[in-house]
């Protein structure tokens, strides 16, 4: 089961409140309607960012998807325990099972912005989060916002307009929103030619140990 937000409201951009200083880390999440990149506020919420940062490195959100895509509220990655379409090995069991302490800050719920999923207790974040697709002040000082989405609002927009399905309080999609892989670089040395060519080596790789865990599971 996923943890939960509450309903939505209207969008206020998110370049109308002051941002958090971002870390140089970006991570991208490869999805079957296009890439999404999301930075880190390591100032803000410094065990949350270590966490998810760990879990991307590991490719626990290789083959996860986004269970829930509520326009203009949020749309929501799920738990990569039970998440992912491949097995995990048990390193990445291990950190997927992690709790997080909260760590709720006064940075703004708006648009773009990575918000924790959570249960009733305040320190049960593990490895859910949502895109904020619009302003939601009434999550302000309840769920850890560790971060934004840098690139990739379009598709956002795309997610924005597929079929739901309405289950309790969750809104769906009709159909699987799938992140094929991820990866991660450093803009301080995005302009470099070598690491340039380590981020080609490392998305390979991470593809070909995606489909070798997928025959594993489904031979």
């Amino acid at each position: 089961m996923d943890s939960i937000y509450f309903a939505s409201s209207t969008w206020v951009a998110s370049d109308q409140i002051q941002d958090p200083h971002l870390s140089s880390a970006r991570v991208v999440f490869q999805t079957n309607y296009g890439d999404i990149e999301f930075g880190f506020f390591p100032s803000v919420a410094p065990q949350t960012v270590d966490h998810i940062f760990k879990l991307v490195r590991l490719g626990c959100y290789n083959t996860n998807h986004f269970f829930r895509v509520d326009k203009g509220f949020v749309a929501q990655v799920a738990d990569v325990v039970g998440g992912r379409s491949a097995p995990m090995n048990e390193e990445q069991r291990k950190e997927a099972k992690k709790t997080v302490a909260g760590e709720f800050s006064d940075v703004k719920h708006v648009r773009g912005i990575l918000s924790m999923g959570r249960y009733d207790d305040p320190n049960s974040a593990q490895s859910s989060f949502s895109m904020l697709l619009g302003n939601a002040p009434h999550l302000d000082g309840q769920y850890a916002i560790f971060g934004k989405v840098t690139k990739g609002d379009d598709t956002l927009t795309k997610l924005e307009q597929l079929p739901t399905r309405k289950e309790g309080m969750f809104v769906m999609p009709t159909e699987r929103i799938t992140i094929l892989s991820s990866y991660y670089y450093d803009t301080e040395m995005e302009s470099c030619e070598e690491e340039k060519s380590v981020l080609k080596r490392r998305l390979a790789a991470s593809a070909v140990e995606v489909e070798r865990q997928r025959m594993k599971c489904f031979p």
